[in-house]
């Protein structure tokens, strides 16, 4: 795996209490990084710090929904007297799943504070010291859903690509002052959140990562960024990239449903 401790001595991971982001926190505990966990679930939250702790470093944990700008200040504020060199965002959930014309925008509106408006906010806040230091890191936990439409992600997977534009610029402005940027992209992972939705995971022709390998490969690919597909899905990827919109969006669409259980 890369050298972490490049970015020490402390990270900040924000969605750092199960699934991909307690991954994350194990491998940097390992390699001797301080860490700032913040989840919205304080019991997740407690168990992923305390196995952290036992091996060998200093946590802090903050119980925050970062759709709250008050619950953002006070991560600032946790953090205020760390040297953090490196950021983790792995908060970006889709908390509306709804269809557009069904849902409240207020509940829309908690989806892009999550994954533009607070992301953001942590990313300039933590990137300008690192950027000084000429040191750090910055990695942002995207989505395959940015990169076609789909049923209940009108607004989601808009985000999600703007998450991953983002990122791909943010490369371009910190690759000389030697900050490290990746958009880490996630399929279908084995996360107890997609558990709790009911995937059919034994689906066959899916694909399935385990959220200790994804976290691994984001951790390795930090140093070359832009973006790095994880999981074996670029072709996947590549295949919805193609000009053909139609034909991608509802081939997607076919296959989501099967997933869910609903065709």
């Amino acid at each position: 795996m890369t050298d972490v401790t490049r970015y020490g001595p402390w990270a900040v991971i924000a969605g750092g209490s199960e699934g991909v982001g307690a991954e994350f926190a194990r491998l940097l505990a390992d390699a001797g990084i301080n860490l700032v966990l913040i989840a919205r679930k304080p019991d997740p939250l407690a168990d992923t710090a305390a196995d952290c702790r036992n091996r060998g470093v200093e946590v802090r944990t903050v119980s925050a929904d970062l759709t709250e700008s008050a619950a953002v200040q006070r991560v600032l504020t946790q953090c205020a007297d760390l040297e953090v060199g490196l950021l983790i965002y792995n908060a970006g959930a889709n908390t509306c799943s709804e269809e557009f014309l069904d849902g409240e925008l207020t509940e829309f509106d908690k989806v892009l504070d999550l994954n533009i408006h607070t992301m953001l906010t942590m990313v300039q806040h933590f990137g300008r010291p690192m950027r000084e230091r000429r040191r750090g890191g910055i990695l942002l936990v995207g989505s395959m859903a940015g990169y076609l439409g789909s049923v209940r992600h009108t607004v989601y997977g808009g985000v999600k690509a703007f998450g991953r534009i983002f990122a791909e610029s943010l490369w371009l402005e910190l690759r000389e002052h030697d900050v490290h940027v990746l958009e880490l992209v996630l399929g279908v992972t084995r996360t107890p959140a997609m558990e709790r939705v009911g995937l059919n995971f034994d689906m066959p022709g899916l694909r399935v990562s385990e959220p200790a390998e994804v976290a691994r490969a984001g951790l390795e690919r930090l140093p070359h960024g832009p973006v790095h597909v994880a999981g074996g899905n670029a072709e996947e990827v590549a295949r919805r990239n193609d000009p053909d919109r139609a034909k991608v969006v509802l081939g997607a669409h076919q296959f989501m449903q099967k997933l869910i259980g609903q065709a």
